[in-house]
């Protein structure tokens, strides 16, 4: 049975057992995140659950590591159209849960609850895979840009109105590696990008129009490649960006401007918004060349590391295993993501490589973020980390996902 089983799994044993190796980590973090010199139910149970959820995973992995690779050509579109109307139902029906109880990203339906985004980077990676795997030629100008943005965007959007910044960073992620993957010059992708870089600079008016003069001078020196209305654009759009960021600002909620000013300076609120950065910076911090120990973390067991099994699993690993436990979990990621880009450049259907990068790119920015917030590198957003933090869903759909680039990779066209 078990030999059976393995050579199910032999579609591609390399990503497969570094995936594999990687959640099993995670469930022991998670419990050892849970046990605390006050036990929580909540954070007790976590990793039996995880388990639970590892083993569906696993069944649903041997079931869509299957799938023809046509199959996943066919189901696109409805797949698509599905998850943007399950987005859409969570404005409607969308409930809280865990550490996202104030953001309406789950769905309940009694006797199982899951989050609709994690099916929609899927369905979204599939959807863009499929729309420049058809194309004859690479993109080429701006105009070539606003149909795959349009496919992103929606869900984009949606998941924002939740509001679920974290997921929607996903997106983003996905975006800009499939069109990087399809042939899209660099220059491009910077234009595409810019009004987001110009929303960011606009907290300062002299950086702001310094890079509005560097863009200017980029537009004048592209104006040979760019049609006349896509400088304009381009030019309207940063303009655009620069001036709502002050009412966009006025307009977040007291909790998400925090959130942005403790990143600069964690001294702002340190009992209050500052207060989850800087635990989780002394716990990383304290946890030395070699840890405190599995279980022993301090931070974690006195319950001051907040999420410590969920948003902030990777500050339990550095106080615990320290600076070679965060590090080998780095080179794993690593491994694991240079295993997607080997897959990506053997694939011979142009699909299926579009699809195996589109995935690196959600993960890429899971990790990113996910590790970023926890040293201050970027603002704290509920994001998990790929196969270590608590999450059924997320993990559910991770595992899919390495079905899928599994199974693509490895089917002639």
């Amino acid at each position: 049975m078990v030999r059976r089983l393995i050579r199910y799994w032999a579609i591609d044993t390399q990503l497969v057992g570094l995936v594999l190796l990687l959640t099993l980590f995670g469930v022991a973090m998670i419990y050892s995140a849970g046990v605390l010199n006050d036990p929580s139910p909540v954070t007790t149970g976590a990793w039996m659950r995880q388990l639970v959820w590892l083993a569906i995973a696993l069944v649903a992995f041997t079931l869509v590591s299957r799938i023809p690779l046509r199959w996943f050509e066919w189901v696109t579109m409805p797949g698509y159209v599905f998850a943007v109307i399950m987005l859409a139902a969570t404005k409607v029906i969308g409930t809280g849960a865990g550490t996202a109880a104030g953001v309406e990203s789950f769905i309940d339906l009694g006797f199982v609850r899951f989050q609709p985004a994690e099916f929609a980077k899927l369905a979204t990676i599939l959807a863009l895979a499929r729309y420049l795997g058809s194309r004859a030629d690479e993109p080429a100008t701006l105009k070539d840009l606003v149909s795959p943005a349009v496919i992103a965007g929606l869900p984009l959007v949606l998941v924002l109105l939740q509001p679920d910044l974290g997921s929607a960073l996903a997106f983003i992620g996905i975006l800009f590696a499939v069109l990087f993957w399809a042939g899209t010059a660099p220059w491009l992708l910077l234009l595409l990008a810019s009004p987001g870089v110009a929303l960011i600079l606009s907290f300062n008016t002299l950086i702001w129009s310094g890079y509005f003069v560097v863009l200017v001078i980029f537009l004048y020196m592209y104006r040979y490649r760019l049609y006349l209305v896509e400088s304009v654009s381009v030019f309207i759009a940063n303009l655009a960006a620069g001036t709502i960021a002050v009412p966009l600002w006025n307009s977040l909620a007291a909790y998400q401007q925090n959130r942005i000013l403790v990143f600069l300076d964690p001294s702002v609120d340190p009992r209050g918004a500052g207060y989850q950065l800087i635990q989780s910076m002394v716990a990383i911090g304290s946890g030395g060349l070699t840890g405190k120990g599995f279980t022993l973390g301090t931070q974690k067991r006195l319950d001051f590391l907040p999420e410590q099994h969920t948003d902030f699993i990777y500050a339990v690993i550095g106080e615990e295993l320290g600076f070679i436990g965060t590090l080998l979990t780095l080179i794993t990621f690593a491994l694991i993501l240079y295993r997607l880009v080997s897959m990506a450049e053997q694939a011979e259907d142009p699909f299926a490589g579009l699809v195996i990068f589109g995935i690196l790119g959600t993960w890429l920015v899971h990790i990113f973020v996910n590790i970023g917030m926890t040293v201050g590198m970027v603002p704290i957003t509920g994001i998990p980390l790929p196969f270590v933090s608590y999450g059924g869903t997320f993990l559910l759909m991770s595992w899919v996902a390495v079905a899928v680039a599994a199974r693509v990779a490895h089917e002639e066209p």
